[in-house]
């Protein structure tokens, strides 16, 4: 997983209440994504002064999907893949309320989830999409008591045994059956 973050720190006083909080610091990143089951791969975070951004990059693996609800950034996430009908996988998550307050109005401040799926969509509450990847884009306001992303897709088949194989082992199993007979006899 590729997690990309950044917010919008206008002075110096709110970069710093940021550094403290910890969600700009590498060694804290690693500490909240990391888990026995999920490794967090690079960390890379760095300040856009054209646009007075702060941004964290992550790169997260993981055994299973739902090693990430272990994470302490993912607790309350609930990632789920389920079998669906007729080959059919359901992936969902939840996104938890994020508090507003102290002068922060969530109509302003957005959050965005940005996944690609490896397969035929069936359906989907995404916001937006673009081929196989779903948008779900929300302002804080709109996330309320939580939100839950999901989508159903047929994932792609690995590539089946090619026909020649086939043709092949069967070829090579009669020459050996063939020459294994003939010896007998002779």
């Amino acid at each position: 997983m590729h997690i990309d973050y950044w917010m919008k720190l206008p002075d110096s006083e709110s970069a710093h209440v940021m550094d403290k909080i910890g969600i700009f610091n590498a060694d804290s990143i690693t500490n909240e994504f990391s888990y026995e089951f999920t490794t967090v791969e690079n960390v890379e975070v760095y300040k856009d002064t054209t646009d007075n951004t702060t941004h964290a990059l992550i790169d997260i693996s993981f055994t299973h999907i739902d090693s990430l609800n272990k994470t302490k950034v993912f607790a309350d996430a609930d990632f789920s893949f389920k079998k669906g009908t007729t080959g059919q996988i359901i992936f969902t998550q939840f996104i938890p309320p994020i508090a507003t307050g102290f002068g922060i109005d969530g109509s302003s401040y957005f959050v965005t989830y940005r996944y690609t799926f490896p397969g035929d969509l069936i359906s989907h509450n995404a916001t937006s999409y673009s081929g196989r990847t779903l948008t779900w884009n929300y302002a804080l306001s709109e996330i309320g008591g939580g939100k839950t992303i999901s989508v159903t897709f047929r994932p792609f088949k690995l590539k089946e045994t090619p026909t020649w194989i086939y043709i092949l082992s069967g070829l090579m199993l009669f020459i050996v059956v063939f020459f294994l007979l003939r010896k007998k006899k002779g």
